[in-house]
């Protein structure tokens, strides 16, 4: 019999209290039609509702698509989520306490799916020992009401060594989305940008004894799929929904690019230069921290005008990744963040995440949103925002180097260059460099036990992790150290051999860089 239903009947098989897993990246390879459906059960019938939700990347658009779908006060009573950024209407019920709310990093919940598969205790791994995902700190718990319910992370000790154990739990429904299907439940994904954790969430649904709902654009007849390109085989599904050409788009940003799933390459413009501004400034300084032939994860925001810079410069050889899976080519942002131009190769989540976890990224440019005196980074909690970590803390916590890249002050910074030299024309409102994180998205400590290099760059000075501690190495040209850098800072640096930053930084012409 064909395993086809309608998005109503496929929504009937979640029943209340139960646990289900998400795939997708922001938009792409996510089941929108699905996610709209079980809103739309909801509330109409109020089921099914308590459910637990459980995701690795954020699945949103910051507004009302996604797992905003499931913001309605009753329907969801558990998250546990790798970011938390695009889901507004989760949020809020979280910081309302309205639900138990958890965040953990992307790549611990993207392996947690395949360990769940494998029938293991969970996920035992390294990655997120002294940050907040650490137990001894929050044990990745964001809100009053987590605090009294089950704890998901253990600290445990192997050989003498300590790691965090990630407990594993049953999926009773997973969803996810292929491309074509055929009426037997064999699924292809050719025209996905990401494949993302889409595997690894079926074998767990399957193996927890749940059900596997699998969104497509069309179905097809049994035996007319290519055996080599069903990612999904059809003894995993339960339920095949095709969805309508607006909610299987191929990210939020785009309903259909070819070069995204690496079907078709296309020529690319060339970068327009960045105009001499702070994002300029600091990604020049953080490029001159590239080597020969780096594998790289650029961070999104000011990270990605490493990019740009690279470009500019000519400096070939640098591979860019994502956490996504996607290997070289040049990764889109903002709706399409999780996707990429001309990949080379689209690997699964947890496999991308097994090398980044292992030490196989060169370098990471990754944003600071606030530092403190230990050489903590906080991108993950903001007062009553919860941002999350995402693949933040696998990516920071085993890159051969990390470099963290962000404005001195943030709200209201403005800068000029004149003959070379930096001004501060207007102070930003709130200081970055704090006397303590309010979040441990990025241990100091951790780095400095593991031998990592650490640097922070602004665009007013450079600061390096030592085992002293956070250590101030380079101001920019005419800027006044005690007024400019010392007196916006809440902690006092290391300053004893302060050189002044590259002077090509600050003039428009190239650089001349050279890997």
């Amino acid at each position: 019999m064909s395993k086809l239903t309608s998005v109503q009947d496929a929504v009937k098989l979640i029943k209340d209290g139960d646990t289900v897993a998400f795939g997708g990246f922001v938009g792409a390879v996510h089941a929108e039609e699905v996610t709209a459906g079980i809103q739309a059960s909801f509330l109409e019938t109020a089921h099914p509702k308590d459910l637990t939700v459980v995701y690795a990347a954020g699945q949103g658009d910051g507004k009302e698509k996604g797992l905003n779908h499931l913001g309605e006060e009753g329907l969801v009573k558990r998250i546990v989520g790798g970011h938390w950024g695009l889901v507004p209407r989760l949020q809020k019920l979280a910081l309302e306490n309205k639900l138990s709310a958890y965040n953990l990093p992307q790549g611990v919940i993207s392996h947690l799916f395949r360990d769940i598969a494998a029938g293991k205790m969970g996920v035992l791994t390294h990655v997120g020992l002294k940050t907040f995902a650490d137990p001894r700190l929050e044990g990745g718990k964001i809100n009053d009401i987590s605090k009294k319910d089950i704890d998901l992370v253990k600290v445990v000790n192997i050989e003498g060594e300590e790691r965090l154990l990630y407990k594993a739990f049953p999926i009773n429904v997973g969803i996810i989305r292929a491309t074509y299907a055929d009426t037997q439940g064999n699924c292809t994904m050719e025209h996905e940008g990401a494949l993302a954790e889409t595997l690894a969430i079926a074998q767990a649904a399957k193996n927890s004894g749940g059900k596997v709902i699998v969104q497509v654009k069309q179905i097809v007849e049994y035996g007319s799929l290519d055996a080599r390109l069903v990612k999904i085989p059809g003894i995993y599904v339960d339920a095949i929904v095709v969805a309508s050409e607006e909610n299987h788009r191929q990210t939020f940003g785009t309903y259909y690019n070819p070069a995204y799933s690496g079907e078709t390459r296309v020529p690319v413009d060339s970068l327009a230069p960045l105009p001499l501004s702070e994002r300029k400034i600091i990604a020049r300084r953080a490029a001159m921290e590239l080597i020969p032939d780096a594998v790289v994860n650029l961070g999104i925001g000011m990270p990605e005008g490493v990019a740009s810079i690279a470009a500019e410069e000519g400096l070939s050889g640098m591979v860019l990744t994502t956490e996504s899976g996607t290997i070289g080519g040049i990764p889109a942002g903002g709706g399409d963040f999780g996707v990429t131009t001309n990949p080379d190769c689209v690997l699964e989540q947890p496999a991308q995440f097994d090398f980044y976890d292992g030490g196989g990224l060169d370098v990471a440019f990754l944003g600071l949103a606030q530092m403190d005196v230990h050489g903590n980074i906080n991108v993950s909690k903001f007062g009553p925002k919860i941002a999350g970590c995402g693949g933040f803390i696998n990516i920071t916590q085993n890159a051969r180097k990390v470099i963290y890249c962000g404005t001195f002050t943030a709200g209201g910074l403005k800068i000029s260059v004149t003959d070379g030299k930096l001004n501060i024309d207007q102070e930003g409102k709130s200081k970055k460099l704090i006397s303590e994180v309010e979040q441990v998205t990025f241990s100091g400590a951790y780095a400095q036990e593991k031998g990592q290099p650490v640097l922070y760059i602004t665009e007013r000075a450079v600061f390096k992790l030592t085992p002293e501690g956070v250590e101030l190495i380079e101001i920019a040209p005419g800027i006044d150290l005690q007024k400019d850098v010392l007196d916006q800072m809440e902690f006092k640096p290391i300053v004893k051999d302060v050189k002044t930053m590259d002077q090509r930084i600050f003039r428009d012409d190239l650089m001349g860089l050279k890997l």
